[in-house]
């Protein structure tokens, strides 16, 4: 079955030109696909007899609302989407007064192992096809009634491991046609696979690249995200500093804060240095608890945050959203497969 929300507009032109359709046709299914319509009769200035070869030759994704949980806090919704294939992802919608902000997922699990994330246990499923991630956006818009203006990929999965998809999702949600949201107004988060950093630099968006560090040595930064083994922070330091002199977009550092194990003066002092001469920023983040985890949150946040500015280095701390539907990426989607392996063991994880 062929999926014409993950085809760009070109490719969804040369789709309909092989029917034998006119090129307007595809702008005119371009235009409902990004609109969330849910089946083929509600493209209504389409022919008849196009939309029946439509609905035998191809898919159209509609994510069905699995759980929804709204913060009385703050009024973050999240959501456990159910896809076609029984499996769940999740994506948070944040409220700022510059506008809302929608993290997505980009895989179902993850493969990446970070100590402290509850997306990683169990491991990663599937990635996720470009509709796939570009419904998240489109069906939180639909369900929420509210119009979404910044994109972080900060969800479950890691999206530089599945580039291609994450690629196409970019171009296809900055489209004019489309949702049209531009790609400053966009951050995707990685552990650090650095090949894959030095790939994105090369095609020159102008999106936020945030990395996740976390620790700013070798032996902490391995024991919280089991990538570091394989890279080292030095490399992974090199590969941002070749990201910034190619693209000229400063890098946002990710450091989730945990208790007596990154959250030093010592280490804070270390960081500094690391940064040193860098352009870019620290984003500091209270640790979210997962059950799962024998790790706790840091109280030493705002030292460790002063610390680091009076070495000279920008830090904030991220305002935490959403801390009574749990607020850590993949607790919902985790507590879902808990619950079914309890009541249906047979069924499965997923």
């Amino acid at each position: 079955m062929t999926d014409l929300k993950s085809m760009t507009r070109p490719e969804l032109e040369a789709y309909f030109k092989e029917l034998g359709q006119p090129k307007f046709r595809a702008m005119q299914v371009f235009r409902w696909l990004h609109q969330g319509v849910e089946s083929f009769d509600e493209m209504t200035n389409l022919p008849k007899p196009l939309r029946e070869k439509l609905k035998e030759a191809c898919v159209l994704t509609v994510p069905k609302v699995e759980r929804k949980q709204v913060s009385q806090l703050d009024g973050t919704i999240k959501y456990l989407w159910r896809l076609g294939d029984g499996n769940c992802v999740e994506t948070v919608l944040m409220r700022y007064k510059h506008g809302n902000t929608v993290c997505v997922s980009s895989q179902v699990g993850c493969n990446m192992g970070c100590v402290f994330c509850a997306s990683t246990l169990g491991g990663k499923v599937r990635d996720l096809t470009p509709a796939e991630i570009l419904d998240q956006v489109i069906f939180t818009e639909k369900d929420s009634g509210e119009a979404v203006s910044n994109i972080v990929m900060m969800g479950i999965g890691e999206p530089l491991d599945n580039f291609d998809h994450v690629l196409r999702f970019l171009t296809l949600v900055n489209d004019p046609d489309g949702l049209n949201i531009g790609m400053r107004h966009i951050s995707l988060s990685t552990c650090g696979l650095v090949k894959k950093i030095d790939k994105l630099a090369q095609l020159g968006l102008q999106l936020t690249l945030s990395v996740s560090l976390h620790a700013p040595d070798d032996e902490t930064r391995s024991k919280l995200m089991p990538v570091n083994r394989s890279v080292g922070v030095d490399t992974l330091m090199e590969t941002c500093r070749r990201y910034f002199e190619t693209t000229g977009r400063r890098i946002s550092y990710e450091y989730a804060m945990v208790d007596g194990v990154n959250d030093s003066d010592e280490q804070a002092d270390r960081l500094a240095k690391l940064l040193r001469g860098q352009p870019g920023h620290v984003n500091l983040i209270p640790l979210n608890e997962v059950a799962e985890s024998p790790l706790a949150p840091s109280r030493r946040v705002r030292q460790f945050q002063q610390r680091l500015e009076g070495h000279g280095v920008t830090a904030t701390v991220r305002r935490k959203l959403g801390g009574d539907i749990d607020a850590s990426c993949g607790q919902l989607r985790r507590r879902r497969i808990m619950e079914r392996e309890i009541h249906s063991p047979e069924e499965g994880s997923t």
